[in-house]
């Protein structure tokens, strides 16, 4: 009957404010006065067991005295779960199985997230998340009063993700969803599929705020984490006839070092690489083959050579400063003038040791060049909200197990069948 992943609203005042729930049928009061709902609850529905659900403490009503009681511990456990120190060093080495009420197996970290309605782009961000371990251990250590509205209940999200003495094997994020829907003033709702690259990057600064980040680089966890820079050096195109037969564009690529070059320096949470289209036409025999790629030929745009188009503006990129987790964002979306339209393209991509050095200016002290896969969100079906689904794959390094999570479905795979899923964003540690 206890259910705490849901907003603690009083069931009859719609109040946040002093919020008890009855432990014998899960439903949500306010107050313990002898004029609030809890107390009439008490005396209507001869219920008496109350808990308060920010202090945790329990109290008889309608007597209204507090009791401490050992057997309760497990139900507190659920509604606020908490670690020690030594519990979250030995995550990525052991990691044992846990059961619910039923009975059934779990794995703690790798349990599914209901999908409410629409909102299987927001469950793919948080399992990748909770698997990024500088934001996974500050939060399952932090005592959760600290930072934004947004922050507290993402951190509380993350330690129900990975609770290993919950009722159920599956978690419900409804309270993120209704504080992310406040906060982005309806922009992203559980009713309605949103982009998952547009929510994380929304999302990853709406945490560095909450968590008293300002402009200055690495003043939060999230800027520690997940922030690095790319020189971007741009020239204006100058159009020019010429008669040249080998065509004009490979000209146009390259920079002209006697003209004026703007160089710029810009901090990056997210690196976009951009797919090469498919091909437009295709015979009988290649009609059913997909078109791959691999990852180096994509991440060859930073190589600071490479020269991009865009408008009359001619761009190239080089990583100037690589950050402790790189997320790649692979564009498969394209919006034309009458719809959105999906780049089917496999991107062949190595697990385990990426190797960034040919895309980094100079020596990076801080960090490795080499980067590890830890999660990796892939689209299926057609494009646009509603027609297609998001689904992760996350690692258990503690097992070197992949698992596949779709909502509430959570299922072991093989590695190499990540390789057949059109990837769309990845995150990765420096090894």
């Amino acid at each position: 009957m206890l259910d705490f992943d849901f907003e603690k609203l009083c069931s009859v005042s719609l109040s946040n404010l002093n919020v008890y729930a009855c432990l014998v049928c899960g439903k949500y009061f306010q107050g313990t006065g002898k004029s609030s709902h809890a107390y009439f609850h008490s005396l209507h529905e001869d219920h008496h067991v109350f808990i308060n659900l920010h202090t945790l403490k329990v109290y008889i009503l309608p007597d209204g005295y507090e009791v401490t009681e050992a057997s309760l511990t497990d139900i507190k456990d659920v509604l606020k779960p908490s670690f020690t120190r030594e519990q979250v060093a030995r995550l990525d080495k052991v990691n044992p199985y846990a059961y619910d009420l039923n009975n059934k197996r779990y794995l703690p970290g790798f349990v599914g997230l209901n999908n409410i309605k629409a909102n299987d782009y927001l469950n793919v961000i948080v399992q990748a998340l909770a698997h990024v371990e500088p934001i996974r251990n500050h939060f399952l250590l932090d005592d959760g009063d600290q930072g934004s509205e947004l922050v507290r209940r993402f951190g509380m999200l993350i330690r129900k993700v990975w609770n290993p003495r919950a009722f159920k094997g599956q978690v419900s994020p409804h309270e993120l969803l209704q504080e992310i829907s406040n906060a982005s003033t309806k922009r992203f709702r559980l009713s309605q599929q949103s982009d998952p690259i547009d929510l994380l990057s929304w999302f990853l600064n709406a945490l560095h705020v909450g968590m008293g980040g300002k402009r200055k680089p690495g003043s939060s966890l999230i800027h520690q984490t997940f922030q690095g820079e790319v020189r971007i050096d741009e020239q204006a195109i100058l159009v020019r006839e010429t008669s040249d037969e080998s065509g004009s564009d490979k000209k146009k690529k390259i920079f002209d070092t006697s003209r004026e070059i703007t160089t710029k320096r810009t901090p990056f949470m997210v690196l976009t690489l951009d797919v090469p289209p498919p091909p437009l036409f295709q015979d009988e025999a290649d009609k059913n083959i997909i078109p791959q790629v691999p990852l180096t030929t994509l991440l060859s745009k930073y190589d600071g050579v490479t020269g991009q188009e865009s408008g009359n503006v001619l761009r190239r990129y080089k990583i100037t400063k690589l950050p402790r987790y790189l997320v790649f964002h692979i564009k498969r979306f394209t919006k034309n003038n009458w719809n959105l339209e999906k780049n089917p393209t496999i991107v062949n991509f190595p697990i385990k040791n990426v190797d960034m050095t040919e895309f980094v200016e100079g020596p990076d002290a801080l960090h490795s060049t080499r980067y590890d896969l830890v999660a990796n969100i892939c689209h299926e079906g057609k494009p646009g909200p509603g027609n297609g689904i998001y689904k992760v794959h996350v690692h258990d390094r503690a097992k070197d197990q992949w698992f596949a999570i779709q909502d509430l479905f959570v299922e072991e795979i093989m590695a190499p069948m990540i390789f057949l899923s059109e990837s769309y964003i990845q995150v990765g540690p420096d090894v």
